[in-house]
């Protein structure tokens, strides 16, 4: 049980290391974006405010011939700002008839200046006034006698960027397998006590359970020898029937002790019949009860178990639903769900709020302290029977609603 505990921690804080992570580093990223991409498109408009053409080009530009240099180019200051110097800005100017007065690749060998222009008319042509297309920024600004569409190159940010996410999911993903081994360690040794612990508390319950079951069965025989030779009396009936709640005691403990410790045998269990006999044993005496069971079980549900803890199980629902039962009809189901053998029981009942629901299967726990032995019942039945779901591969669950109380256990199907 422990083991299992530990490996349900571990893979929780796992998860929400690795949730925390991916948030943590999507946030950071996406806000670094946003401000990478807000201060390059400021520098930009910065830098198209401060755009302006060459005298000479306000005179018609001819066409150069083959082999000469392009159309003349426009000027912004780049030297009186240092962070221009550190960018890669480029520029296309069109007159108001659409010819080229101006084309600035940035003397760089990326983008030739045809390119730019071709990448600034498709621009216009959609009517854009800013936006991104590759590893550009552009923005268009329209001046008297000219349109500008200014760009700025993001490839290196781009890189700087996506190198930066590389480096950080290498290392986030090195430092969260390292944590993962040293979760494993740490909680193998913060477990390992209560394994321990754990263990011995069932092996004393085992053992006091066997040691008493025979000096009770020795008190039990002599008592009754007692009564034979001298009557009724009030002491010795008292004794009687004191043992008698010791012996049920006892042979409940051992029942724990068996559904805790034994491993189930490979053995092809057939639910449905299982079910269906317990429901006509207890028929009876919900009948002197006032009471009736109400069976909806399906056919043909194969398991693989013990039948006599199935048995159990089977019984300690229905012997629990007969007891605190305040209706008339108590319902019976078994269905298939899934890959399980769904068992539900449900009768009307008092009310049993939250807090007590999830004890209800905790060894010796009574909703009603003060009906705690009647009847010799001790609270360790629902405790069986979570052993006995627990040990078939399944669980057993208990809710109460509008005064309806429902206990449900799987049983994992034969594979």
């Amino acid at each position: 049980m422990f083991r299992k505990t530990r490996g349900k921690i571990i893979l929780s804080i796992m998860g929400s290391l690795i949730l925390l992570f991916v948030v943590t580093l999507s946030v950071i990223m996406l806000a670094s974006w946003r401000e990478i991409r807000q201060s390059n498109t400021d520098m930009l408009e910065r830098y198209a405010e401060l755009y302006y053409l060459d005298k000479q080009a306000d005179a018609p530009v001819p066409e150069p011939p083959d082999g000469r240099a392009g159309p003349p180019r426009g000027k912004a200051p780049l030297e009186e700002r240092p962070d221009y110097r550190l960018s890669t800005f480029y520029s296309v100017a069109l007159g108001e008839d659409g010819s080229v007065l101006a084309a600035d690749n940035g003397e760089k060998d990326v983008y030739t200046e045809d390119e730019l222009i071709g990448i600034a008319r498709e621009i216009l042509n959609e009517n854009r006034a800013s936006g991104r297309t590759g590893h550009l920024t552009y923005v268009v600004a329209e001046r008297p006698g000219y349109t500008l569409v200014a760009f700025m190159d993001n490839t290196v940010t781009e890189n700087g960027m996506g190198m930066l996410l590389r480096n950080v999911l290498f290392v986030g993903g090195a430092a969260i397998v390292v944590l993962f081994f040293i979760s494993l360690f740490l909680s193998g040794r913060i477990i390992r006590p209560l394994e321990e612990n754990d263990r011995r508390q069932k092996q004393f319950i085992s053992d006091a359970s066997h040691e008493l079951k025979t000096p009770v069965s020795v008190i039990g025989a002599n008592a009754e020898m007692l009564l034979r030779e001298i009557g009724d009396n009030e002491w010795l009936g008292n004794i009687v029937y004191e043992n008698d709640r010791m012996g049920g005691l006892v042979r409940q403990l051992l029942e724990l002790s068996r559904a805790e410790n034994t491993e189930v045998p490979p053995e092809e269990v057939d639910l449905s019949r299982v079910v269906t006999g317990e429901a006509l044993a207890f028929e009876t005496l919900a009948f002197e009860r006032g009471r009736e069971i109400a069976g909806d079980i399906e056919e043909g549900i194969l398991v693989q178990g013990d039948r006599a803890q199935l048995t159990q199980l089977t019984s300690i629902l229905l012997d629990n639903a007969l007891r605190h039962s305040t209706g008339g009809t108590i319902d019976l189901a078994l269905k298939r769900r899934g890959h399980h053998a769904a068992l539900t029981v449900a009768n009307a009942g008092d009310e049993i709020p939250p807090e007590k629901l999830e004890h209800l299967f905790d060894r010796f726990y009574r909703v009603d302290e003060a009906r705690g032995d009647e009847g010799q019942h001790y609270g360790l039945g629902l405790s069986i029977a979570k052993a006995v779901a627990v040990k078939h591969g399944g669980s057993i669950g208990a809710d109460c609603e509008n005064g309806l109380i429902r206990f449900t256990a799987l049983i994992t199907l034969k594979k």
